[in-house]
């Protein structure tokens, strides 16, 4: 079955499968598994949705420059008191060895165009250490105090050192002394794949939708 142009969706029947529907990403396929007791009419009607919802999950997980820099600016009001103000914060192509850099003179912040795709908490914490970093250059107690208000602080360098981990073993570790950019003063993220599997809840970073026996959504 085909969505559109750079996708082909397909549809997988499980009789293990009772009342619950998941959809994600492998490569260029979308797999979405299904009850077997399903009708065509309700295979249709599934498929849609998921993709729907799995569209737009993505859609918040790669937000554009200007979304970025609204985030960032959420963030630094939320957890940082207001503090820090960053002149813009856009993606960059050229972060392979680092997952953000903030230039200190300026108050730019890039992001590693490799955080596209990761849950919105590991992002939060990315933009707020490079927010942090326009107050405390280091990383000093004094850095990693200002990030202690985000309470996913810890399970997003995990994430992030989970992801490094796997990089170091094909090959290809991040680092954290290598700068991509010519400027001297940035400061980089101490090295965080990405959770592809649509949720019950369209808000939420993990598994599946839930299915009523009559067909719809339940709480």
């Amino acid at each position: 079955m085909a969505h559109d142009t750079d996708t082909t969706v397909e549809v997988r029947r499980s009789r293990r499968r009772k009342s619950t529907v998941s959809a994600y990403r492998d490569g260029q396929r979308t797999i979405v598994a299904i009850p077997a007791r399903f009708t065509r009419a309700q295979e249709r009607e599934w498929v849609q949705r998921m993709l729907d919802r799995l569209a737009d999950k993505e859609r918040r997980r790669r937000p554009s420059d200007d979304e970025l820099l609204e985030r960032a600016t959420d963030l630094a009001t939320k957890y940082l008191g207001g503090r820090a103000h960053p002149t813009s914060v856009r993606w960059a192509a050229n972060q392979d060895k680092r997952w953000g850099s903030c230039t200190l003179i300026d108050g730019s912040i890039r992001i590693s165009t490799r955080v596209q795709g990761m849950p919105g908490w590991v992002l939060d914490y990315v933009l707020l250490h490079e927010l942090a970093h326009l107050l405390h250059a280091g990383h000093g107690p004094g850095f990693w105090a200002l990030l202690e208000s985000y309470p996913r602080t810890e399970r997003a360098r995990g994430f992030l050192e989970g992801v490094a981990y796997g990089r170091d073993q094909a090959g290809d570790a991040p680092s954290d002394t290598e700068s991509d950019d010519a400027d001297s003063d940035d400061t980089d993220v101490d090295d965080a794949d990405s959770d592809d599997a649509l949720s019950d809840d369209a808000l939420s970073d993990d598994a599946e939708t839930a299915l009523a026996p009559a067909g719809a959504v339940s709480a």
